[in-house]
């Protein structure tokens, strides 16, 4: 019993001493909060204030100690995150994640990007180059000052490599690619359906507007009149079930001065992202002095790049949605030899070049990937006739990518902040901008490919047939929209504009117009506005595009007549609350029926292209609440599911599976509401591969959540607003501003999860940082 008890105490020491070990080890990585630090390379020293829920103020004596400061600020608090982001750019996660890796880091190393962005920092102006040097020498330093490596790395047992600012281009890659189709899917599956549907079909499944659009220019486009015929099979299993991928994008809206009460304008911006611990965006204040005056801009940084990227600076307020154009094009590649080794241009004959890239693998051995490139892009798909299909994607090339954006920090007025955009090499963006004399302005953030040839986009260009790209639209010729008669913007990744400016834009996808109008409508619907009023609007979850849905459903019940397998449907959707609240039984029913509806229509109209397409799915079509909506309210028996006797029954047969998908689960349809399915699950990234407990304290609680897609507070348990901000430049201090996941993701931080309470209950959190709480001073050595 001695040693025993001698055995009891020593296990007991041994895990009070590693529970020690571990919480010394974790305290070690957490940030540097106050006091004071040298920092090399500072021309004078900088203050770094921190708030309640961590939100930093940066006050510096110049632009470059400010954002030195800034990158040692990101280090400390986001160095893990920052680093997954150049990787997944580069295709470099296999380094630190071993082979389950190599197949991304594989997809991604076509792009060669790594390279592109040495070759970008090096073609920027000596101003930018010399920022971003400083920036990524803060970051350094920040990461060379915690007394441990970040505790991921502990975790997987690596060791972070130094950041360089070609790092930080990286950075940007990762937002082309999250915003944008890096591999060009959805284009490519359009043109295998097109090749084997009928036109009249084809137009019907990818229509170019509905009723529901909302655009700045122009009106709805009408539906293609249905066909008359049934011309593709119909016979055989069911090609796909239809899966929801919400769109990537955004809200923005702003209104003039004549509609607030002291004349500035208001600008609102939610941005629609994956969410996750911590959230992506850093909340940010920078103060230095300028050439124009004192620069003091508000916002959200993104760890990885300096400055405030959607935010205000006293003049100017501004925020981005998704455009949705069309950025990329499938380029035919004609081969001059059987070896393939050479391809035809209207130059002559060129050498595909070949790259070797080396993928570095943890645990195991590097791999070589031969990636092949043409003057226009790399090759993705080699074809049946012998020719292939290069990528021409917008930062593939010179100009594409840029750091211009960070001019907008400095912009006085609305003209500068358009002219800054329509230069800025990124993802192209709506971007909505105020100002201090109430004026508000509408333009595309980003550069445009000026295609030539008057060719198709969205079939792969023939080069020796004259179609091509040839350098970019001339900013001056971008489109805009400054100071509309009605005071009001809207964007919310739908279609904005009509006309030659579509042309020039394309359509890479752009959402349903219900969410557009959805927020259009609000925003005609009252004359006054104030800060709470749009963050009203950010938050209305009406499930207005459902409402006929609905009545479409209680017609299907009725005339179903008495039926017990159905009884409790019927009850339960009598009444329609109109919301997607996290307690709506109804919303849910409804929701899934009209689901259930476009899955069987789709699969009818695209039957014929079964075959053609990869995996036997079909690319996302925003648009097909158009074609679906008509087709059930006309009925056309041409266009009737081969296993369906009449359209009655094929609605029936989604209210029976309503009952069966959903009433088969505990409590039945009783217990299904909306915030059962739409709960959260906003993760830290490593959370998944950590025991429950340990996930537990790094991710945020899983709480039910109100909105969903096709209105403007969307929301789904892993995407939605990565931030919500109301704000008139000037006015800073009456702005509201709130976001997810929190400033850090070190859960022994004050910050860890900081704010997200606010965010989840959409309750107003001010826009700027609040009382310092903690200050760091960094000094010139």
């Amino acid at each position: 019993m001695r040693w025993l008890r001698r055995l009891l105490v020593a296990a007991v020491a041994l895990a009070a001493v590693t529970a020690l070990t571990v919480w010394l080890l974790l305290r070690g990585s957490l940030a540097e909060l106050q006091g004071e630090r040298p920092l090399a390379g500072l021309a004078a020293a900088v203050q770094v204030q921190r708030d309640a829920v961590g939100a930093v103020t940066v006050v510096a004596g110049s632009e470059a100690d400010a954002v030195r400061a800034l990158g040692f600020v990101h280090a400390q608090e986001r160095y893990f995150e920052m680093d997954l982001m150049r990787r997944a750019a580069a295709g470099e996660l296999a380094a630190l994640f071993g082979e389950p890796a190599l197949a991304l880091d594989s997809e991604r190393r076509v792009h060669r990007l790594r390279a592109r962005g040495r070759t970008l920092i090096a073609s920027e102006p000596d101003g930018r180059r010399a920022l971003l040097a400083a920036y990524a020498e803060g970051v350094n330093a920040g990461l060379a000052a915690l007394a441990v490596r970040p505790w991921p790395y502990l975790l997987l047992g690596r060791a972070p490599s130094p950041w360089a600012p070609e790092d930080s281009a990286l950075v940007l890659y990762a937002m082309f690619i999250d915003l944008q189709d890096e591999t060009n899917a959805r284009e490519f599956s359009l043109w295998r359906m097109r090749q084997a549907l009928a036109p009249e079909l084809y137009a019907l499944l990818v229509p170019a507007g509905t009723e529901w659009d909302a655009p700045l220019f122009g009106d709805p486009i009408a539906l293609p009149p249905l066909p008359a015929r049934v011309v593709t099979p119909r016979e055989g299993a069911r090609m796909l079930r239809l899966v929801e991928s919400p769109v990537v994008g955004s809200n923005n809206f702003a209104v003039a001065g004549d509609l607030t009460a002291d004349g500035r304008a208001l600008v609102a911006n939610d941005m629609h992202l994956g969410l996750r611990v911590p959230n992506i965006w850093f909340r940010l204040r920078l103060r230095y002095p300028g050439p124009a005056g004192p620069v003091d801009v508000s916002g959200v940084s993104l760890p990885g790049t300096p400055g405030v990227v959607a935010g205000s600076n006293g003049h100017v307020a501004w925020g981005y949605t998704n455009s949705y154009g069309d950025w990329h094009d499938f380029v035919r590649v004609h081969y001059a030899d059987p070896a393939r080794s050479h391809y035809l241009t209207v130059d002559g004959e060129q050498a595909v070049l070949e790259h070797a890239e080396r993928i570095e693998v943890a645990g195991s051995h590097d791999r070589i990937q031969t990636v092949r490139e043409t003057r226009w892009g790399p090759i993705l798909h080699e074809l049946e006739d012998g020719s292939a299909l290069a990528l021409a994607w917008t930062p593939h090339r010179p100009g594409g990518a840029n750091f211009a954006l960070a001019e907008l920090q400095s912009a006085r007025t609305l003209e500068q902040a358009l002219a800054v955009a329509n230069r800025a090499g990124m993802p192209a963006q709506n971007l909505v901008v105020g100002d201090t004399g109430g004026r508000i302005g509408w333009t595309l953030a980003g550069r445009i490919p000026r295609r030539v040839g008057g060719c198709d986009p969205m079939q792969p260009l023939d080069p020796m047939a004259g179609c091509d790209w040839d350098g970019w639209i001339d900013p001056e010729s971008a489109p805009r929209l400054l100071d509309p008669v009605h005071g009001r913007l809207w964007t919310a990744n739908s279609r904005v504009v009509q006309g030659q400016a579509l042309a020039q834009i394309g359509d890479g996808g752009y959402d349903l117009g219900a969410r557009s109008r959805q927020i259009r409508d609000a925003l005609f619907a009252a004359t006054h506005f104030d800060e709470p009023a749009l963050l009203a609007i950010q938050l209305d979850d009406r499930a207005l595009l459902l409402e006929r849905w609905w009545r479409l459903l209680r017609r299907t019940l009725r005339n179903a007549g008495p039926d017990p397998a159905l009884a409790e449907l019927e009850a339960l959707t009598r009444r329609f609350s109109g919301r997607a609240a996290h307690g709506s039984i109804d919303y849910r029913l409804v929701r899934a029926f009209r689901l259930y509806v476009h899955e069987v229509v789709l699969d009818a109209l695209a039957a014929g292209a079964r075959e053609a397409l990869p995996e036997g799915a079909l690319p996302r079509l925003p648009q097909a609440e158009g074609p679906v909506w008509a087709i059930v309210q006309q009925r056309p028996a041409a266009l009737l599911p081969a296993d369906a006797a009449d359209w009655d029954t094929v609605l029936l047969t989604a209210a029976r599976r309503v009952v069966d998908d959903l009433g088969a689960q505990p409590g039945g349809l009783a217990a299904r509401t909306w915030g059962e399915r739409n709960t959260a699950a906003i993760a830290h990234p490593l959370s998944a591969a950590l025991p429950a407990w340990l996930s537990a304290a790094l991710d945020m609680p899983r709480e039910p959540l109100p909105g969903d897609a096709n209105m403007p507070r969307v929301q789904s348990p892993g995407f939605g607003a990565s931030e919500r901000f109301v704000v008139a430049p000037g006015r800073e201090a009456d702005g509201l501003l709130h976001m997810p996941g929190g400033q850090s993701g070190h859960p022994l931080s004050p910050f860890h999860g900081a704010g997200h309470a606010a965010w989840v209950q959409g309750t107003p959190t001010s826009f700027l940082p609040g009382p310092p709480r903690y200050t760091l001073t960094l000094t010139a050595p």
